[in-house]
């Protein structure tokens, strides 16, 4: 499943089935930082999209923001690499779909 997801960035738009937080990380993995987090700024408050939130102001190097975002997610700060912690929070979605 993940590897579907991956190879569909080659596509123009995210696939349609896929949920807020997907979308903003598919848009993360072709390189559009501002994009997925207009996703995740929409659907504030939704437990997924806080975390994939977190990851991009982690990503973004701003630890406070990402702190605040993984508290409003109700879980712990990644240790992981931000790769790592992409295939994860992928992963964990798209089993949930």
């Amino acid at each position: 499943m993940i590897d579907s997801f991956r190879k569909s960035v080659s596509a123009e738009q995210p696939p349609s089935d896929v949920a807020p937080s997907l979308q903003a990380l598919w848009w993360l993995l072709r390189g559009d930082w501002a994009r997925a987090h207009e996703c995740v700024q929409q659907h504030e408050g939704e437990p997924d999209c806080d975390r994939v939130h977190a990851h991009l102001h982690r990503q973004e190097g701003d630890l406070a923001n990402a702190g605040y975002w993984y508290r409003q997610a109700g879980v712990t700060p990644s240790k992981s690499t931000l790769e790592e912690e992409w295939e994860l929070l992928a992963t964990e979605m798209l089993a949930r779909r």
